[in-house]
């Protein structure tokens, strides 16, 4: 039994002994066991409950790329190049990367677990099976770079919609690629560009959402973390659910980037806007500053009021955010 079978096998948050997991599969008691420590060193938390076997602390549902076809809009999934599930990949971005001259655009591609998923600057994004979502898509562009200004503020948006779809408030946008709730992040956007300045370009946009965290997650994250279960009241949307919708926010805002650029996004952006009117501190290879958030621009920079009351734009390169 492989650590995905038995995944499978618990999946329904009931107690299942040791002896029917073995005999289910034709192994060892001992084998079953090592797959258990397996999943945990994955941060699945498998209970122990002597003689009753080994639970989840509640039930899991594993992603299904029927399900996830089934939940999407009828428009939605005529637009839509491959939907791919895979159980492990070392990211879904570099997934698309690597495959990215065959690959049809609007193509999505979504894993259980990911042995080397990243965020921004090279951080590293824990990624659980059966627990969160992380999912990766193709958007090609005929025109450039240029046009694209503002692009990962958008998807933010667009992921904000998603969740908002949902009845879920609470969650907010942390410039340029976070969304954050409860003082901690909910989720990040990773924005990977290829081809021309001047176009045609291609980008591999990544998404990782957090729809349960353990308190062993949160302490391995290095950071506040939040997750959609704490602001659902304990029971998060569907998995395939949820991937269908963030799905097709994804692929109806990005045809909306495509002919309208950020400009279609300022408003939602401005209303979720977590740094406007906040103290920030910046640091980058310029240095450190202060100041206060006064939005983003039309290019979707962020804009800070220093000191004297001079407004300076930062584009996302340059700079790391702290709220102070």
């Amino acid at each position: 039994m492989q650590a995905r079978q038995l995944l499978a096998a618990l999946a329904a948050g009931e107690a299942v002994s040791g002896a029917q997991l073995a005999e289910r599969a034709g192994v060892t008691r001992a084998a079953i066991w090592k797959q258990v420590e397996a999943l945990r060193t994955r941060g699945v938390p498998v209970e122990a409950r002597g003689a009753a076997g080994y639970r989840l602390p509640w039930p899991v549902q594993l992603l299904d790329e029927s399900r996830i076809r089934a939940a999407l809009p009828r428009a939605c999934a005529s637009r839509l190049g491959a939907l791919e599930v895979h159980w492990e990949l070392d990211s879904t971005s570099s997934e698309l990367q690597r495959r990215l001259g065959e690959t049809a655009d609007l193509s999505f591609v979504l894993a259980e677990t990911q042995t080397a998923g990243r965020g921004r600057r090279g951080r590293s994004w824990l990624s659980p099976p059966g627990l969160n979502l992380y999912l990766s898509c193709v958007k090609r562009f005929h025109r450039g770079f240029s046009t694209l200004s503002g692009l990962s503020l958008a998807v933010g948006v667009m992921v904000l919609r998603a969740i908002e779809s949902f009845d879920i408030g609470g969650a907010g946008l942390k410039w340029p690629n976070d969304l954050l709730a409860a003082g901690g992040k909910l989720a990040g956007v990773l924005v990977e560009l290829s081809g021309e300045y001047q176009g045609p370009c291609a980008a591999v946009i990544g998404v990782g959402l957090n729809l349960r965290l353990t308190e062993a997650l949160r302490d391995q994250a290095g950071q506040p973390a939040c997750d959609l279960a704490t602001l659902a009241g304990g029971q998060p949307p569907e998995r395939n659910a949820m991937a269908a919708r963030l799905i097709a926010a994804l692929a109806d805002g990005l045809r909306e980037f495509e002919r309208h650029g950020f400009a279609s996004f300022v408003d939602d952006y401005a209303r979720h806007d977590l740094l406007a009117g906040r103290q920030l501190r910046l640091s980058g290879a310029q240095g450190h500053c202060e100041g206060v958030g006064a939005g983003v621009d039309a290019r979707g920079a962020l804009q800070v009021r220093l000191a004297l009351g001079e407004i300076r734009s930062f584009d996302s390169a340059d700079v790391t955010v702290r709220r102070t």
